[in-house]
């Protein structure tokens, strides 16, 4: 029996069709796994136009005449520089300075958007609201459908009233596709030129069905891994959690050292320069994907352990995010990688692994 699950994708059927079992992630149906080919879907994105339902991501609406307080308080970017049309994505901290969620919040004029996953950033939302003069609201009407890869532009331009090619990195702006009315985010979590479309529940199959018929190629969660994984775009649960300060996880340029007042300010600067480790990636000896969680050493000595593996066909090697004490972290450095069945040689990379001067997404 399949389980029932408090929140639902209108593309559940579209994603049933293509062979998903909808699996939970954030109380969302997602499609993992499709009956094709992760690879070729990776492909997609790498050398045409790719899609994925991103709608599990929750969208809030923070509304009134304190949401510019609001949302600079909960998120450790500066937000009076992100203008109307103009989006940031940032680290989420708790009182101890560490990171309990990351988001993307986009400025729409009228409105903040804030967009996040499976941390805390409702519940600190909430709280950094408090006697405020603002009002939030959850919006899972709002669907998100990720339309990624090197084409996407002009495929997309073919069917919206504006001029996609002049939209920046970070900027969203209301318009419509197919008819239906939507917001396009020049945003991406893939490490390609990309954009999401945010689109209302009656329209949002119509506008897949469509994409489809240009010749869109749906996308699952296993490939979706495989390319942010190239580009090292961290998931939070597995590459940071609320013990992890952003220092540590590779967040520390989106910590504002010039604005005011924000969660966690004093203790999450007080934490810089005292990391217990950081980020890097990994190059494994292996021709498959780790399994995750296994620990990297050095002349016998633990020194890290890996969070986000994958296998990646195009590379043809098996990659990972790692987390290792500072004084491994160079590039070059030879590691002993051991877990539950695996014993194998490894050595520390500069990320990302993929594209590293981000010349796709910032085209």
């Amino acid at each position: 029996m399949r389980k029932e699950l408090p929140r639902e994708s209108k593309l559940a059927s579209r994603h049933r069709e293509l062979g998903s079992d909808l699996e939970d992630w954030n109380g969302m149906g997602t499609a993992w796994s499709y009956d094709s080919n992760a690879d070729d879907e990776h492909n997609a994105v790498r050398e045409g136009v790719g899609m994925f339902d991103m709608s599990p991501l929750k969208k809030v609406h923070i509304r009134g005449a304190d949401s510019a307080v609001v949302v600079d308080h909960l998120i450790t970017r500066k937000m009076e520089q992100i203008y109307t049309g103009k989006s940031a994505y940032g680290a989420v901290l708790n009182e101890e300075g560490g990171v309990c969620d990351d988001a993307i919040i986009a400025n729409n004029g009228d409105e903040y958007l804030l967009v996040h996953g499976t941390g805390e950033s409702m519940e600190m939302l909430q709280d950094s609201a408090q006697g405020k003069n603002v009002d939030i609201e959850f919006d899972d009407d709002m669907h998100d459908i990720s339309v990624q890869g090197p084409k996407s532009v002009l495929l997309l331009n073919a069917h919206m009233p504006i001029n996609l090619s002049s939209l920046d990195y970070f900027h969203q702006q209301k318009t419509e596709i197919f008819g239906h009315p939507c917001t396009i985010s020049r945003t991406g979590y893939t490490g390609e030129r990309g954009y999401e479309i945010f689109v209302g529940a009656d329209n949002v199959c119509d506008v897949w069905d469509n994409l489809v018929g240009e010749g869109v190629v749906p996308c699952s969660f296993d490939s979706l891994d495989k390319v942010r994984v190239e580009a090292a775009l961290l998931f939070f649960g597995y590459d940071m959690t609320a013990d992890h300060s952003p220092w540590e996880v590779g967040l520390g340029w989106s910590v504002c050292h010039t604005k005011g007042n924000f969660r966690g300010k004093e203790a999450v600067f007080a934490r810089k320069d005292n990391e217990r480790f950081v980020m890097v990636g990994l190059v494994v000896d292996l021709g498959e994907s780790l399994a995750g969680g296994e620990t990297l050493s050095v002349d016998g000595q633990a020194v890290g352990v890996v969070n986000s593996p994958v296998w990646s066909e195009r590379l043809q090697k098996s990659i990972a995010l790692v987390h290792i004490q500072k004084e491994f972290s160079k590039p070059g450095i030879k590691v002993f990688v051991s877990g539950d069945g695996v014993e194998c040689a490894g050595e520390i990379s500069a990320v990302p692994f993929y594209d590293p001067s981000k010349s796709n997404t910032h085209a």
